[in-house]
């Protein structure tokens, strides 16, 4: 399954540079290993969009495969919160 995620724009850097290869995400949407995280990012970060900053895209995007779920409550993880480890398609 592919699902399409907003992106904070530093988030999104650190993501297609390759330094960060997971995803602290609300656990919403029936994440499993193997599904495809679509990447979109945006041109504010979420803080500005609840201030009253719209959400725009900026056209970047990048696709990652999801290789491993860890789901809370488990080593100070919220119940309903999961990482999502993941690497270039």
């Amino acid at each position: 399954m592919e699902h399409e995620l907003k992106t904070d724009p530093t988030v999104y850097d650190q993501v297609d540079g390759g330094a960060k290869t997971c995803e602290l995400r609300k656990d919403d949407r029936d994440f499993k290993t193997g599904d495809v995280l679509r990447l979109r990012k945006t041109r504010y970060t979420g803080e500005e969009m609840r201030s009253g900053a719209p959400l725009e895209y900026t056209g970047e995007e990048t696709s990652r495969k999801v290789t491993h779920i860890l789901k809370g409550p488990i080593y100070g993880l919220a119940e309903g919160w999961a990482i999502l480890s993941m690497n270039r398609l």
